[in-house]
């Protein structure tokens, strides 16, 4: 898109001074600051961008903060978690916030209807009936890889736009899309609007912008070849979609770099949120290099579910060799035998998962890091919401019993 910035910078914050190779990142101070107006949540699939998401926004609504966060998720564990029965594309209150002055209300981004409303915003009532009827546009709308992604960029400047004028919101927390790389929340405005603007559309659009003349040979040879293979009805429906689609397409492709711009403004901290596992922290990586090539403010990674170190200094070498011990001795395996090979196991995991986060951090010095322990139960309510929050803020309080 056109607004994008080539000069690489990442803008990384607030940073608290740790021990450790990575600074630690200050999530109170992040959702304490007022200049921050947008939190956007992104990583690849099944790293806990959800349960991260609303944790944040909870614990920001009961630091005085006026909050609304916007989940795709499609298994609706948020609903769950903040005790709403059901979450749509309007906000919902959350009833049991605490402390502070601060409100929280949460929802669900629905595709089509977020689609629905740009349309009926944007076109006569006429034209709009006839695009929403249109069997393209219903599958446009529905299923066209993207859209989903597009539609959570529409809905988030909407609802910065509404938050603006009405003031009923002072930040805005966003769970991005579950998709199959975390680029593609990036990546999803361009490639539909240039699906909108690609040559096929312009070709079918040309007897219809045109003079009389353009509807030459050349172009009936096109036709009918078309028509051979999608059928007379298909292309006829296509041609008048695209035909009445056409008239909103400058205010899609205008809004889509609104949205970009905003996502590049200081008011806007993105969270990279992956697993201390390889794969997504690589993802992790080429997201954060990808954010400071688009000039978009960073404010640090997360790492969910991180194995907690077993409360005994007793190293994984130690209590293999004395397992190992015992079992000659006894000469069969005892109970105390296998729970030093567990104790063996979980401290080369907590060891990998280190050397994993060292090697991001070794590569990304700048990256604030927040890690957060797995725990021992799903979230599935407030007070678990509350401890997730804990947790991102370093309260070693909130943590699971070691073992």
């Amino acid at each position: 898109m056109s607004t994008r910035s080539t000069k690489p910078r990442t803008r990384v914050g607030p940073l608290a001074s740790t021990g450790e190779t990575a600074p630690a990142l200050d999530v109170d101070a992040l959702l304490d600051n007022p200049a921050t107006e947008i939190i956007v949540c992104c990583g690849s699939g099944g790293v806990g961008k959800t349960t991260t998401s609303a944790s944040l926004a909870l614990r920001a609504a009961e630091r005085g903060r006026k909050v609304v966060v916007l989940t795709i998720d499609p298994a609706r564990r948020l609903a769950q978690s903040m005790g709403i029965e059901a979450l749509d594309n309007t906000p919902r209150p959350v009833v049991g916030v605490q402390e502070g002055s601060g409100a929280l209300d949460a929802m669900m981004l629905d595709m089509k209807r977020t689609f629905d409303e740009v349309v009926e915003s944007q076109a006569s009532p006429e034209k709009a009936g006839q695009i929403l009827q249109n069997p393209f546009y219903i599958a446009l709308s529905s299923s066209f890889a993207g859209t989903q992604e597009y539609m959570a960029m529409e809905k988030l400047g909407q609802l910065y736009r509404d938050a603006k004028k009405s003031g009923d919101y002072d930040l805005i927390v966003v769970d991005t899309p579950p998709s199959r790389s975390a680029l593609d929340f990036l990546d999803a405005p361009e490639r539909l609007s240039s699906f909108l603007d690609g040559k096929f559309i312009r070709l079918l659009l040309a007897p219809a912008r045109g003079p009389a003349r353009l509807m030459t040979a050349g172009f009936g040879v096109i036709t009918n070849a078309l028509t051979k293979i999608l059928g007379a009805t298909v292309l006829q429906d296509l041609q008048m979609f695209v035909a009445a689609f056409d008239t909103l397409f400058g205010g899609f492709r205008q809004r889509a770099e609104k949205t970009f711009r905003l996502l590049q403004a200081d008011g806007t901290a993105f969270l990279v949120i992956a697993a201390p596992e390889p794969d997504a922290l690589r993802e992790a990586a080429y997201f954060v290099d990808r954010l400071s090539g688009e000039d978009m403010p960073l404010a640090g990674l997360v790492v969910n579910r991180a194995s907690v170190p077993p409360a005994s200094d007793l190293g994984a070498d130690e209590a293999m060799g004395a397992a190992e011990k015992l079992r000659k001795r006894d000469g069969t395996s005892s109970l105390t035998a296998g729970l030093l090979r567990l104790h063996a196991d979980r401290s080369r995991i907590v060891e990998r998962e280190a050397t994993l986060r060292q090697r991001f951090s070794v590569a990304h010095p700048l990256v604030a890091t927040a890690v957060v322990p797995a725990l021992a139960t799903d979230v599935h309510d407030l007070d678990g919401l509350r401890r997730i929050g804990g947790l991102l803020a370093g309260e070693t309080r909130s943590a699971e019993p070691r073992a």
